[in-house]
């Protein structure tokens, strides 16, 4: 049985909500725990022909037997969060901690004007000007808000005490490595620490808790935004490679570069990486597309993967080869056969 986190290892836009519900369901797992901001955060799953785009939701929703659950230290939205419970009809199954800051409308206000929205580039969805009140001690919290009382629950506890019983929990960050507060491109960074101490912290877990920490990067690098992004192409550059992108938060055009070696070998020392997982592989090389084992891939796919693993110095256990959940190679799986 396994605590598994799973954070991004660039600047968000890395795939982890593809992960996360591949993860879900391979290891059956039990809770599917989200940290990390909140509703600035935009994960796409695609599974058995449905698109799910999860702005509040953990990733693991696509298990019906998983009790999904927001620590204290996510920003609610919630509308937000109640669109997202009835669309997917999963009432039953989520829990959101009573010290969950919540997104008010003149937190959205402050975010889409002034020095957020036009030197920063934020998303305008609130979270900033929510974690500074929340600093400042004058945030509301979901406890006082009438219309999430029926989802209040005791998070950290929950977490704990499956842990204790020996079941599967998997913890779900959100952005990406450099685009944490402390660790990332300051200032064009969120709001809050997003690496992997700084997720189990929001949902309530110590450091011994965890078994795996999994970092998530994709095939080359995107970031949405202002800021830094070394060896960035133009637009006209990256729709030739196939990587053009808009962000599924804001419909913006996500600015891309090539795969960086130092970058990821710095994001896989801040969060204590175990293992890699690299998604759209299948951009990079298109006859990777749905396969589902590693010898089915083309030797330079296998040769780029082999590079990324020799210089990062932890396995990569999961291949991205489609949007599909099970678009997929397990070299976890594969190796344990």
């Amino acid at each position: 049985m396994v605590c598994r986190v799973v954070v991004g290892g660039f600047w968000g836009d890395e795939g982890k909500g593809k992960i996360v519900s591949y993860l879900a369901l391979r290891d059956k797992v039990k809770i599917g725990v989200r940290g990390g901001v909140g509703p600035n955060a935009g994960h796409t799953v695609q599974y058995q022909g449905e698109t799910f785009k999860l702005r509040m939701l953990p990733s693991a929703v696509v298990n019906p037997e998983a009790r999904l659950l927001l620590g204290a230290g996510v920003l609610v939205d919630p509308s937000r969060l109640l669109e997202e419970v009835k669309a997917l009809k999963v009432r039953g199954r989520v829990g959101l901690d009573p010290n969950c800051a919540v997104i008010e409308p003149r937190h959205v206000e402050a975010d889409r004007t002034g020095h957020l929205a036009g030197r920063i580039g934020t998303t305008g969805t609130g979270t900033g000007p929510c974690n500074s009140d929340r600093v400042q001690r004058k945030a509301k919290t979901a406890g006082e808000i009438p219309e999430l009382k029926d989802f209040l629950a005791d998070v950290a506890s929950e977490v704990n005490e499956a842990l204790d019983r020996g079941e599967n929990v998997l913890v779900e960050g959100t952005q990406g490595t450099f685009l944490s507060l402390y660790h990332g491109t300051y200032p064009y960074v969120t709001s809050k620490d997003v690496t992997a101490s700084a997720v189990c912290s929001d949902v309530g877990i110590g450091p011994t808790r965890v078994d795996e920490v999994l970092i998530v990067f994709k095939a080359y690098v995107t970031r949405v935004g202002q800021g830094p992004l070394p060896g960035e192409l133009s637009w006209e550059e990256a729709e030739r490679r196939g990587w053009a992108e808009t962000a599924t938060v804001t419909g913006r055009r996500r600015r891309a570069a090539p795969f960086n070696l130092e970058l990821a070998r710095r994001a896989v020392m801040l969060n204590g990486a175990t293992q890699a997982a690299i998604t759209k592989l299948d951009v990079l090389y298109p006859e990777c597309r749905g396969a589902t084992s590693y010898e089915s891939l083309p030797q330079e796919a296998r040769k780029f993967v082999s590079r990324v693993e020799e210089a990062l110095g932890i396995p990569v256990t999961l291949l991205g080869t489609g949007p599909e959940t099970f678009q997929i190679v397990d070299l976890e799986r594969e190796k344990g056969a």
